[in-house]
């Protein structure tokens, strides 16, 4: 287990270097497409003609840079729309991220003429997405949430950075936190967490797991992979397309452990 996270340490050092490179190309927000014609609804693909479209939420100080190869694997394998969402790196609470990410999901509906839409999120982003989905009424627009990587419990190594307040929102004891435990007995969204044994940002690893007795959800463990690399790992896309693609049927026997190491 030490060589594994070992190994887990090396390969984040690696990524950060190369998402250093990579994250003045996310900076500014992504250009939406144009909007549709008054009488486009009719015209525009909905469920059962083209799957839904999937919103990319990205983690603490990060960008949208994060999920180039993400996004490359969704659209290869069907996903023809597929886009990501910047929150500033000065926003102080979480809550107003998630009323940006409202706002966000409403228009990509609109855009596209779906009813709902699938949400990814690395980190913060996945607590984002799900306080959108338990707390704002978001449960009508998501149809799956999949976290990767996500404090939903809190995360202990949070109060090492606690001078900003979303990181203190990252934290166990946090009012927002609380919120998430509150009961959500009439949540539609089904919830997927992959969460890692070599994550060095959650502590413990399991609070990356979702336990709430309202929430529809499956955690996927994820052997040998760190924080930084969930989004980027190529074994991981395909779980994730996985997911996704299985989120209509009927609950399977699938593995909740896979290696990558």
């Amino acid at each position: 287990m030490g060589l594994i996270r070992f190994r887990a340490i090396a390969l984040d050092l690696a990524i950060l270097a190369g998402h250093l490179m990579l994250y003045p190309t996310g900076v500014l927000p992504e250009r939406p497409s144009a909007p549709p014609p008054p009488d486009a609804a009719a015209r525009l693909p909905t469920e059962g003609r083209a799957r839904r479209p999937v919103v990319l939420l990205h983690g603490f100080i990060d960008n949208r840079s994060v999920f180039v190869l993400l996004r490359r694997a969704l659209r290869r394998h069907g996903r023809q729309h597929v886009e990501a969402l910047n929150y500033s790196p000065l926003t102080c609470d979480l809550r107003t991220a998630a009323a940006l990410l409202a706002r966000h999901v409403e228009e990509v509906c609109a855009r596209t003429g779906h009813r709902q839409v699938d949400v990814v999120g690395h980190s913060l982003g996945g607590l984002i997405a799900r306080y959108y989905v338990q707390r704002l009424g978001g449960d009508l627009r998501v149809h799956s949430l999949v976290t990767l990587g996500t404090p939903h419990a809190g995360t202990r190594v949070a109060p090492l950075l606690s001078a900003h307040p979303l990181v203190r929102q990252m934290c166990p004891d946090s009012d927002v936190i609380a919120e998430l435990r509150q009961p959500a007995p009439e949540c539609r969204t089904r919830m997927i967490s992959f969460w890692s044994d070599a994550d060095q940002l959650m502590f413990p690893a399991e609070t990356a797991r979702i336990d709430h007795p309202d929430v529809i959800s499956r955690n996927i463990r994820v052997s040998g992979v760190g924080h930084l690399a969930l989004p980027v790992r190529s074994a991981v896309a395909a779980g994730i397309l996985e997911a996704l693609d299985t989120a209509d049927e009927a609950p399977v026997e699938a593995p909740d452990t896979f290696s990558v190491a």
